[in-house]
């Protein structure tokens, strides 16, 4: 028997897109919570479902850990399982019911249980955790398992100790649901151990990544939470609030990746890396001087990109690529986002990152309220100006507790969340329907990977040498979007004729 059996809801192969994808990171916020309850003396075990076929998996799983308690913990640090997918929350529930058939007590913390606590309880889990959950996972577990496995026996409910536990709702006697006050996130992160990565089957992971892209990658966060206010953006378990690892803290543990698991590359899935003045400088000199160079890939802002020769700073440290929020190509778009950047900004961050020799990716994102077809031509128009050497394209998505979901909440029909993340479905009254942005979808798509590929010809122009087998692929994945355009394109202003005269 053990204490804690941590598992999590995000499937891979139920998200078709991101299974495709065959980019896979073990569950990060799951392997800290871990770390943090076996620090406190509790015994540990984890269920990992990134690779699961289906939920009947963790069957065997509670058989032969007899665990006291399920903790249905996702991993924060992803983002996608901030998009709530319905999927994922078929899934949670189903664990939920596997969990309680064999005797264990449930926690959940996620953003979709945060959202919807009174479904989570109606599905049989005892307990959400609600905001930042370690330190309300081990005062939990105190009060309902008692001093560990020798301590009073589990399912203990002492109603006032529950109730003293900030950041916890559960149902009472009488069947209500009962939240309790808010956790106050912690501000020294440096008390955190590093996550439990001993407990990941690390050759699953290292085997998909090398077998796909050649390479292996793994997952770490320097900080939690994020100051901006973006009106899209849903912060259920942080808060409008930004702490920061020291860089001591992070170097220790990329020393411990290196020396254990050898990764080739860092994802660093920070909202906004170094965003604390002289962070990014401070962690450069360490990584230098440690020898703890692993190349990584971060997302930040292109306002932040600009000041005090951070971007210098993030090559020095082994930056790769830098993520930014795009958006849009319209001020007026962005403007209406609350984004607080400027598409000038934009354009001048990338060209200091390409100076600097870091690839640029643009989250790009439409469907948003009041968006034109000529906002949408400038957001093609910026990508074919700065031309980003990745890009990721969404559709706007209102999740609850944004000002954007307040905004949009009158228009909203039953459907609530997506099942997948290629769902595109805009949920509210766009400019377009769910059709159209599919279609467009793939026509920036086509249209990057035309411009990526005339941009190599130049290259090649210049320096024929540099032509190798994956230059060869994407010069022929230039002449095959380039042949099927037109198709698409003739569909998309099909629809854009059909729907604006609707």
């Amino acid at each position: 028997m053990i204490d804690l059996l941590f598992t999590h809801s995000y499937f891979a192969r139920f998200d078709p897109k991101e299974w495709k994808a065959r980019m896979p990171y073990p569950p990060l916020g799951t392997i800290t919570a871990a770390a943090f309850l076996r620090t406190k003396g509790w015994t540990v075990a984890l269920h990992d479902v990134m690779f699961s076929k289906d939920e009947s998996e963790i069957l065997p799983v509670l058989r032969q850990s007899r665990p006291r308690m399920v903790v249905l913990y996702d991993d924060g640090f992803n983002y996608l399982t901030k998009m709530c997918l319905t999927r994922m929350r078929e899934a949670a529930f189903r664990l939920i019911d596997h969990a309680k058939r064999h005797g264990s007590m449930v926690a959940v913390f996620s953003s979709d249980s945060v959202d919807r606590i009174g479904e989570y309880l109606a599905r049989g889990a005892d307990f959400v955790l609600c905001g930042e959950a370690e330190q309300t996972l081990e005062e939990l577990c105190h009060a309902v398992l008692g001093s560990g496995t020798r301590g009073q026996e589990s399912g203990v409910r002492d109603r006032g100790a529950l109730e003293a536990i900030p950041g916890l709702a559960f149902r009472d006697s009488e069947g209500n649901v009962y939240k309790t006050g808010r956790r106050i996130p912690m501000k020294e992160l440096d008390n955190l151990p590093i996550a439990a990565w001993d407990l990941v089957d690390m050759e699953k992971y290292r085997s998909v990544w090398n077998r796909r892209h050649g390479y292996f990658s793994l997952n770490i966060s320097t900080t939690r939470g994020c100051p901006f206010h973006c009106n899209w953006c849903a912060k259920p378990l942080y808060g409008q609030v930004y702490n920061s690892r020291s860089p001591e803290h992070v170097i220790e543990e990329m020393r411990h990746l290196k020396a254990n698991f050898s990764p080739d590359h860092l994802w660093i899935t920070d909202d906004i890396f170094g965003l604390k003045p002289g962070w990014v400088r401070e962690f450069a000199e360490l990584v230098r001087r440690e020898g703890a160079t692993i190349p990584y890939k971060c997302l930040s802002r292109v306002d932040l990109l600009l000041k005090d020769e951070t971007v210098r700073h993030l090559k020095e440290s082994g930056c790769q690529t830098v993520w930014v929020g795009a958006e849009s190509g319209s001020q007026k778009v962005l403007d209406a986002m609350e984004k607080g950047t400027t598409v000038d900004e934009i354009h001048a961050a990338t060209r200091l990152l390409r100076h600097h020799g870091i690839r640029v990716g643009f989250f790009l994102q439409f469907g948003y309220p009041g968006e034109t077809r000529e906002d949408i031509d400038k957001t093609l128009d910026m990508v074919r100006t700065c031309q980003p050497d990745e890009i990721g394209v969404s559709i706007s998505y209102p999740l609850p507790g944004t000002r954007f979901h307040e905004r949009v909440r009158a228009q909203m029909e039953q459907k609530q969340n997506w099942e997948t993340s290629d769902d595109f479905d805009p949920m509210f009254r766009a400019s377009y329907s769910r059709e159209y942005y599919r279609r467009l979808h793939a026509v920036v798509h086509m249209r990057f990977r035309i411009w990526r590929g005339l941009r190599l010809l130049k290259r090649l122009a210049a320096d024929p040498t540099a032509l190798n087998r994956s230059a060869i692929r994407t010069l022929l994945s230039m002449i095959m979007q380039a042949v099927i355009l037109p198709a698409h394109m003739r569909g998309l202003r099909h629809h854009e004729r059909l729907e604006t005269h609707a």
